[in-house]
């Protein structure tokens, strides 16, 4: 089995080791191969020097200008050879030994088009943060289905592993979408043939920072999540009227949050 993991970058030399450093440390841990392939928009800070560094541990790099992190994700999946892919940011981390899990359960239950598994919410200095947001999520994965993820989207994309057959049914990114693409890839390879949650120790970090797409963008990001959502279940489906409820909740939430930290307030 291979599992082929990309990396979208652009002007990230502030948390992109940290990235590198993660997903190389998970070969060697398990009976698959790995394959990383690093797209770079033409950054122009300290990143260059660092993919210099890693250039022989990448199965391929490539540098060239892009129109974003979408864009980026599905060149990258066009040119990866893994029977399960996945991305992760250059501001996120996995965790010790996540693939090899990630290995063993597709093995166990090769039908399923996705798995995902828990993933801790970050600060820039690596504190976890916004551990409410990260139990809420949680706490729906016991009832983990195709219309409650319509209704509220509680897989974290660092910790989200998808199928080659999957992804080439469901096809790209959307890379008209600013900040719900990978939700609304999410819904699509759902219909491939379900998920699977890993349970246990988390998988993944998803760093949050002023300069993160969640951080610039929240309120773009749950509007077009709610127009993915009415797009896959139906305008008028139960779960998307349940959805624009949720939504307004979670919006509130990330107003006050962004309040406390303009303040002066700590972030969670």
């Amino acid at each position: 089995m291979r599992i082929s993991v990309v990396t979208p970058s652009f002007n990230s030399g502030a948390f992109i080791l940290d990235a590198l450093r993660s997903v190389q440390m998970q070969r060697g841990t398990g009976d698959f191969d790995l394959e990383h392939i690093v797209i770079d928009g033409g950054s122009t800070d300290g990143t260059p020097a660092i993919l210099e560094r890693f250039r022989p541990l990448l199965a391929r790099l490539v540098v060239e200008s892009d129109s974003g992190p979408a864009a980026a994700v599905n060149k990258g999946l066009r040119l990866a050879t893994g029977d399960i892919l996945a991305w992760l940011n250059a501001d996120d981390c996995y965790h010790p030994g996540a693939l090899v899990r990630v290995a063993d359960a597709f093995r166990r239950r090769p039908s399923r088009a996705l798995c995902f598994g828990r993933c801790r919410i970050v600060d820039e200095a690596g504190r976890e943060i916004r551990r409410g947001i990260t139990r809420f999520k949680e706490a729906c994965f016991p009832f983990s289905c195709r219309p409650l993820i319509q209704t509220v989207n509680y897989v974290s994309q660092p910790a989200l592993f998808f199928t080659r057959r999957a992804w080439q049914a469901a096809g790209d990114l959307r890379e008209d979408l600013r900040a719900a693409f990978d939700y609304e890839l999410l819904l699509r390879l759902w219909r491939q043939g379900g998920a699977m949650r890993l349970s246990g120790a988390p998988l993944a970090d998803f760093r949050w920072h002023p300069g993160s797409i969640s951080g610039q963008t929240f309120e773009r990001q749950f509007r077009e999540e709610w127009e993915a959502a009415a797009a896959d279940a139906g305008r008028f489906a139960p779960q998307t009227l349940a959805h624009a409820f949720v939504r307004r909740g979670i919006v509130a939430s990330y107003r006050h949050l962004a309040r406390r930290r303009v303040n002066g307030g700590p972030a969670a």
